[in-house]
């Protein structure tokens, strides 16, 4: 218990954790979240309760503090894994590029977007794709070396079967 109260105290400072808006569908504020959930089943929860999630609207800095206030249930860890995979995954990262407005549970309009973090969305993806180009060539480069290999194979053993013969 002791080790996620320095936790609680670290993210409440910016946001009460009371200050939910008033407007909260009843359906999201009474689900819980069963013992047995995975991280993707959780964020395929939040996709179908909260519209951000759904449509891939940039989050407000501190949903994390909204989705507790609503799922007091929830297991922070668990949360925060299904809110990293969100945050990182490529059509969310595409609209955080072109982004001006961060949004809130309900889907209400809060802070505006900074710069900084348009552009690291930017960087994430320049690097994404640079791996997955460097992934794409390696894979590339060692299927052209294997049919080499096999062409050199086949030459060799065409030239075994035709000396072989002589006998």
């Amino acid at each position: 218990m002791t080790s996620s109260t320095p936790d609680q105290q670290a993210t409440t400072p910016d946001t009460p954790v009371d200050a939910a808006p008033a407007a909260a569908p009843a359906a999201a504020a009474t689900t819980p979240a069963p013992a047995g959930l995975t991280a993707r089943a959780l964020l395929k929860q939040f996709q179908e309760q909260f519209p951000p999630f759904r449509d891939c609207l940039p989050l407000s800095i501190g949903i994390d503090k909204q989705i507790l206030a609503r799922l007091p249930d929830l297991d922070r860890k668990l949360m925060r894994t299904a809110l990293g995979i969100h945050t990182g995954s490529l059509r969310y990262l595409r609209m955080m590029e072109k982004a001006k407005i961060r949004y809130d549970l309900d889907g209400t309009a809060g802070a505006e977007v900074t710069q900084t973090h348009r552009d690291h969305a930017t960087q994430v993806l320049q690097q994404r794709f640079k791996k997955e180009a460097e992934r794409k060539k390696v894979e590339r480069d060692a299927a052209a070396a294997e049919e080499a290999n096999r062409l050199r194979l086949e030459k060799l053993n065409q030239l075994t079967a035709k000396f072989s013969r002589k006998g």
